[in-house]
């Protein structure tokens, strides 16, 4: 049964529209696409912060990080694409979509850090660690979102991406939240 009750606010604001049975079972896909998101792309991220470790003991530290990164970004779209958002989307466009979204990131977290020295040239490490891995949040949600919509979207007239039932973000979504 759905419902569109509305019920008064106790401040005596506005009514709150309760949310519909499909609105509530909608966010159940999305939020386990997230956590196998976050799973994924971590897992990535600690494998790869290892072997950059590894790596730089025999070449360049930015021949390492850069030769990591690449592999990394692979890897990740590749365990996104199964895992993640369970979409049948593959080949170098997925890659190369998924590697603007990395480099998105990446400029979005500088942007950040130099906003941050811009304003602090000196900020404690506890500052510079917190814009840093705030900045790394809001990517990661912002690429999340990317990757489901964009990259691995649901492509019916292709006839690949999602399945049918798995829309809880769509493209109407995205434009909705902002």
């Amino acid at each position: 049964m759905e419902s569109n009750h509305r019920s008064p606010r106790p401040s005596g604001g506005p009514p709150v529209t309760a949310p519909t049975r499909r609105q509530t079972h909608a966010v159940r896909p999305l939020a386990a696409a997230f956590v196998r998101f976050v799973v994924c792309g971590g897992g990535v991220g600690l494998a790869s912060s290892a072997a950059v470790v590894l790596l730089s003991g025999r070449i360049p530290m930015a021949v390492a990080n850069a030769l990591v990164t690449v592999v990394s970004t692979v890897l990740a779209t590749e365990l996104h694409r199964r895992i993640s958002f369970r979409s049948e989307r593959r080949g170098w466009r997925v890659h190369l979509q998924s590697g603007a979204t990395v480099a998105v990131s990446y400029a979005f977290t500088t942007g950040a850090l130099l906003c941050l020295f811009a304003v602090r040239p000196e900020p404690s490490p506890l500052v510079a660690q917190t814009v840093y891995l705030s900045a790394s949040a809001l990517a990661g949600v912002g690429r999340f979102v990317l990757l489901r919509v964009v990259v691995f979207g649901n492509r019916s007239r292709s006839g690949h991406g999602r399945a049918p039932h798995d829309d809880a973000l769509d493209k109407s979504s995205v434009v909705m939240a902002v």
